[in-house]
């Protein structure tokens, strides 16, 4: 289960598959990333690929000389290129694949384009996502619902493509469960149950003894995780300088030299990188592990941090004028989500320091949107562990007991859902079985879907539990891999289109 290896093979494979020779990589510009993420253009060149086009470009030369090897995803406007393409060939001998089911129409349509017979391959090869890291895909959609309840029909109709094409290419035809309090989750479900039962030849994998498992989740259940800060290497990156198909803009750092204006991050080509990306900061950086057991010190000789529940001190943070804006818009929010059905909570007269510190009504309004998007009426989940004895119980105790690292207490509601699945002690209520039939033993391979986004917090969760487990093999994948300000668009988008919720103990928001 390793989804970087899996592109990486179909990408290997395209290439010999055309023998000898030189050749052009013919891409759109969504397989231009997925490829990009699995291979350094440097390792293609090695493979005889000495040029790399897309097909959507106005000028591109012919060079009878070259194969092209052509991999597109099995949409009209690329059929329709490629059908122009092939009526007035740039290149000697064309092999064409595309990273998802394509249907007999279009294939007839190349085939009456292909007057010059230079067509040699049509295949079908299922890399239709952003290979991450091994355990972790993309597919790159930032907003993908309307009224926070129901699907944008083009994201669902992509999401469902991206998620297939990873059953695909792990070759996996798995039981589904989803998050019952989604509607987008059940939907989602459905769809892609209908197209296993659509290609069912495509899924007819050799049976294992434990059938593998796609869980469904929705991002609204827990609206906390991605607004915290991340303290891990590859999370920190992306949290500050945001990672865009590995790629790093610093064209707007002052004084930074041409060379470093995007910097690549690959697991796969930079050792240090990969053997860091789970590392706490702390590990990496002497100077800031240093500043942080000296914090850890202070905190056990003067006032243990207990919980997150001490952000009620949140007043006192917000009228320190270093504090950036963006942060203390954020402070707001985790309150907000934390105590929205407290009787005396303090949301409205936080969001009123936020006007008086100049942040402007566009971005206030940000809170009154993550509750509707992620507050306590939006989710189906107990996030704060207020209902569930058990977990109240655990709370405690680990109350008791302190907090050794503030930093990285935080355990995403994603951790206990998996924790639950894996002891078979997960609710079938609260996430049912698509259809008839059910799992009587421990799942082994687990494909984990998140609407609206998951993040590299949740990466590690899947990372040290691949570790912890012998015998469970989990893939975490999502709309998208958020940062904070990934997901501040995500919310804007989900919430616009519907009245908003007026806060029930302040009326005048």
């Amino acid at each position: 289960m390793n989804v970087v290896q899996a592109v990486k093979q179909y990408i290997s494979k395209m290439i010999e598959e055309s023998g000898p020779g030189m050749k052009v990589l013919l891409m759109d510009k969504e397989t231009t990333p997925i490829v990009s993420m699995v291979f350094a253009q440097s390792e293609i060149l090695h493979k005889e690929v000495y040029l790399f086009e897309r097909i959507d470009a106005s000028a591109r030369e012919t060079m009878k000389h070259l194969k092209c090897i052509s991999f597109l995803r099995p949409t009209k406007e690329n059929v329709q290129l490629l059908s122009q393409e092939l009526r007035i060939p740039k290149y000697g001998l064309y092999y064409i694949y595309f990273s998802n089911v394509i249907s007999k129409q279009d294939v007839k349509v190349l085939a009456e384009a292909d007057d010059h017979e230079v067509v040699r391959e049509v295949q079908e090869f299922f890399g239709d996502y952003i290979a991450v890291n091994p355990h972790l895909f993309s597919l790159n959609i930032i907003g993908c619902c309307q009224s926070c309840t129901s699907w944008l029909p083009k994201s669902l109709s992509r999401t469902v493509q991206g998620l297939t094409s990873v059953l695909l290419s792990l070759k996996k035809c798995p039981m589904i469960r989803y998050q019952n309090s989604s509607e987008m989750a059940r939907r989602l479900a459905e769809n892609v149950r209908q197209v296993i039962n659509k290609e069912a030849a495509l899924f007819e994998f050799r049976k294992t003894d434990v059938t593998p498992l796609l869980l469904i989740l929705d991002r609204r259940d827990d609206a906390v995780t991605p607004l915290l800060n991340q303290w891990t290497y590859q999370a920190m990156v992306h949290e500050l300088l945001t990672i865009n198909n590995n790629r790093i803009n610093l064209s707007g750092v002052p004084g930074i030299s041409r060379d470093l204006q995007e910097v690549v991050l690959s697991a796969e080509h930079d050792e240090f990188y990969a053997n860091n990306l789970y590392m706490n900061f702390g590990e990496i950086g002497n100077n800031i592990k240093q500043l942080m057991e000296e914090f850890q010190k202070k905190s056990k000789s003067h006032a243990k941090v207990e919980s997150i529940a001490d952000m009620k001190k949140v007043k006192n943070l917000l009228n320190k004028e270093k504090i950036r804006d963006v942060d203390m818009l954020r402070l707001v929010m985790l309150y907000a989500l934390r105590y929205e059905k407290h009787s005396s909570n303090e949301i409205a007269g936080l969001v009123d320091i936020l006007r008086k510190k100049g942040l402007s009504d566009k971005y206030r309004a940000k809170v009154q949107a993550l509750l509707d998007y992620g507050g306590a009426t939006a989710r189906g989940s107990d996030l704060f562990e207020n209902e569930d004895p058990v977990a109240i119980t655990k709370r405690f105790l680990k109350g008791l007991k302190g907090v050794e690292n503030v930093y990285t207490q935080h355990k995403p509601l994603f951790h206990t859902i998996l924790d639950q699945l894996i002891k078979g002690k997960l609710k079938e209520s609260s996430y049912p079985y698509l259809g008839t039939g059910q799992l009587k033993d421990r799942p082994q391979d687990i494909i984990v879907f998140i609407i609206g986004g998951t993040t590299y917090g949740e990466a590690l969760s899947v990372h040290s539990l691949n570790r912890s487990i012998p015998g469970v093999r989990i893939v975490l994948g999502g709309t998208t891999v958020h940062n904070y300000k990934s997901f501040f668009e995500e919310i804007s988008q989900a919430v616009q289109g519907q009245t908003p919720t007026r806060y029930s103990n302040h009326p005048r928001w």
